[in-house]
């Protein structure tokens, strides 16, 4: 039988200021999944809570999730709890269930407004629902308990081929920096040729750049081929860090009305999930903005050494850097390339340098100094083709296991929402 929620519940506008939550010993239920902490409570009580304001705004309405709570807790006042008067009429963990399995067709087509969507209490009030009897409701409930332990071994399983395919992605970089991903060839020549072809191309720059010291024996990781050579990275190319110090938070001068694109540390952090590019803006300096920076082509690669040491990525555009992040440039793009997976195998080295501090960073000496493994230029050649080709392999791999977490997830949805149709079929 259906029925309103306001002839079965109680529906109440929280009271807290969400930015005002202040860490007592009570949750406040927001928007967000993870509940904040107050010092006092609104309700003692079991509810299903909705949001009242759309979850991306902007015009458009969406929701997110319904929440469930149980206990004495604080309610933020852009949500409302609705509590069932008779728990033997209508559970209030039943109640969560179906607005949350049907939320998208009853409850946010009532949101309402142009720019700050939002859903009117009176609207809420007047939804209705199929409620059955308790003992159906309790198997509805069981059933949900079934299928969330059924979804969370599933998961397990899933983040562990995850990490698996982390792993195979590190072994495949270490074999490559070790020589053993690709056949030797004499005909490739010796990396110390290369080096002194960098060393003369830098020095037609007429930038005079101090020499950069010799790889000690314990410096040296692991061994490599005959042909290869150990140097720093400051021997392979010329390493610029950027020159802004000015972000869009902090100084605004800089970017009203700008036209010339500028990244930050986050931007390269995405070009992982980019195939390696920067595809991502942060802001646009104006022409006061760009006299204090210098625009960067696009194809830099761009290293950052500030928050996510050593995350690297290629501009897929030019753009204009800060000073968190380094800009590498050598005399053949594979040289480049071969440094980017490099770079992802030695993260881990560059960040024990990082002082232990909330905001960690390193140097441009540090990233100088970093010792590098150099073949001649022909195998760095085949070494980029065959780490392309396996990356992509990875790259499909865990596209695959995504898959199945969206489905692992729909799941218990889809379980679910068939059984509270069954009870509305049934009527």
């Amino acid at each position: 039988m259906k029925y309103r929620l306001k002839d079965l519940c109680s529906i109440t506008k929280g009271a807290t200021g969400i930015m005002k939550a202040d860490g007592g010993k009570y949750p406040l239920v927001a928007l967000g999944e993870e509940r904040k902490q107050h010092s006092e409570y609104q309700f003692d009580a079991t509810a299903a809570i909705v949001p009242l304001i759309s979850s991306t705004g902007h015009g458009h309405a969406s929701m997110k999730r319904v929440h469930y709570q149980e206990g004495k807790f604080a309610l933020g006042n852009i949500l409302c709890a609705i509590i069932p008067n008779d728990e033997k009429q209508l559970h209030p963990k039943y109640l969560h269930l179906y607005l949350q399995q049907f939320k998208d067709s009853l409850l946010v087509p009532l949101m309402r407004g142009a720019a700050n969507v939002s859903l009117p209490m009176n609207k809420l009030a007047d939804v209705e629902i199929e409620v059955c009897g308790l003992e159906r409701q309790l198997e509805i409930i069981g059933l949900e308990g079934e299928v969330a332990k059924l979804k969370n071994e599933l998961e397990e399983r899933l983040n562990a081929q995850d990490g698996d395919v982390t792993k195979l992605r590190q072994s495949f970089l270490r074999e490559a920096m070790q020589g053993k991903l690709v056949k030797q060839d004499k005909r490739d020549g010796h990396a110390k040729d290369l080096l002194e072809k960098i060393k003369a191309e830098k020095a037609k720059s007429g930038k005079k750049e101090k020499e950069l010291p010799s790889i000690k024996p314990e410096e040296v990781p692991f061994e490599i081929p005959e042909d290869w050579v150990w140097c720093r990275l400051g021997d392979t190319g010329i390493l610029k860090r950027g020159k802004s110090k000015h972000r869009p938070r902090n100084d605004t001068r800089l970017f009203d009305g700008g036209k010339y694109p500028f990244i930050q540390t986050g931007d390269v952090s995405k070009a992982k999930n980019k195939k390696g590019l920067i595809t991502t803006i942060n802001g646009y300096y104006n022409d006061f903005g760009l006299a204090q920076s210098e625009v960067q082509p696009k194809g830099t690669l761009c290293i950052t050494i500030a928050a996510n040491i050593a995350e690297c990525g290629f501009l897929d555009f030019d753009a204009c850097v800060p000073d968190s992040i380094v800009c590498f440039g050598a005399i053949e793009k594979v040289i480049e390339v071969y440094i980017y997976h490099y770079l992802k195998l030695a993260k881990a080295d560059l960040e024990r340098y990082a002082p232990a501090t909330a905001q960690k960073n390193i140097n441009l000496g540090i990233l100088n100094d970093l010792p590098i493994p150099l073949p001649p230029l022909s195998e760095q050649n085949r070494i980029v083709k065959k780490l392309e080709q396996l990356m992509q392999l990875c790259d499909e791999l865990q596209a695959s296991i995504q898959q199945s977490r969206e489905q692992n997830e729909m799941l218990l949805q889809q379980v679910l929402r068939e059984a509270l149709r069954k009870e509305e079929a049934r009527v």
